[in-house]
């Protein structure tokens, strides 16, 4: 009785329906002047759950045997940020490799030949992003892209930003980087993945210099759709020479024409291959 009598107190939101169609917050109700019990209790959740991914480190080696055991070849780096609470307050620390890193992937380059595109997996702002979403994209993509996979290093960076990505590139000398990482986290989505394609990455590279697609989620964009669109890039990037904000994502929506095709960087035009 006593829930019914509850339930009678709070007044619906006429916004009801929307809610079906999005996990943003809205249509809230309200019981009196307040958000009703339930809701409360909800926006807590969400919130422990966005901070709890900031703060989670991420289980590289968990990771690390997961991606290899898929088939790809895996390094590893980090920034010289030291620990989670520095790499938070010092965004700078997680935009340059830690001096024991470098060597290393310049020492592992030398035993391979150059590539044309190399991968960083990186925490980001949430390690449950790259945890959750980074292996089943990199098995999208290489659905799609004609590459030779045996030569793309998978490089796993701890506390990184993006643009840890410029100097791993350099250090493999790739012609392309794609930085798979951890974004801010929100209400409705911790675990968030974006993915950061840099032509001939380099020290000093400009946020305008790079492409984007994010939002990578079960609640948000797919893995195909976010592989259809990163192929599209990786392509164009290649023919045309550069990245950035002259590179428009024109890829469309992913064809009917999905699984069991590739796309070929070396071709002109979107050219999928049976497989």
């Amino acid at each position: 009785m006593k829930a019914l009598l509850m339930k009678a107190l709070v007044q619906p939101n006429p916004w009801e329906e929307l809610r079906r169609h999005t996990k943003a917050r809205i249509a809230l109700g309200r019981a009196g002047a307040s958000l009703p019990t339930d809701e409360v209790l909800r926006f807590g959740l969400a919130h422990a759950k966005a901070r709890d991914a900031v703060h989670h480190p991420m289980d590289v080696q968990s990771l690390s045997q997961r991606i290899e055991a898929a088939g790809y070849r895996v390094l590893h780096a980090r920034s010289n940020a030291p620990d989670r609470q520095t790499y938070l307050l010092r965004p700078d620390l997680g935009r340059r490799l830690h001096a024991d890193s470098l060597p290393q992937l310049q020492q592992n380059q030398a035993k391979n030949q150059a590539c044309t595109l190399t991968i960083v997996v990186a925490d980001g702002l949430s390690a449950f992003a790259p945890e959750n979403h980074a292996l089943p994209l990199l098995q999208h993509l290489q659905q799609r892209i004609h590459v030779d996979w045996s030569n793309v290093p998978v490089v796993l960076a701890t506390q990184a930003r993006v643009a840890i990505g410029d100097e791993i590139g350099a250090a493999l000398k790739a012609d392309l980087v794609l930085v798979l990482i951890g974004e801010r986290p929100g209400l409705s989505s911790p675990d968030s993945l974006g993915a950061y394609l840099t032509f001939q990455p380099k020290l000093g590279r400009m946020d305008s210099e790079r492409n984007c697609v994010s939002n990578i989620h079960a609640a948000g964009m797919s893995y195909a759709q976010a592989a259809h669109k990163i192929g599209y890039l990786i392509q164009e990037s290649l023919r045309r020479k550069y990245s950035g904000v002259e590179l428009k994502d024109d890829s469309g929506e992913l064809p009917w024409l999905d699984e069991g095709h590739k796309i070929d960087p070396a071709s002109s035009s979107l050219n999928f291959r049976s497989v």
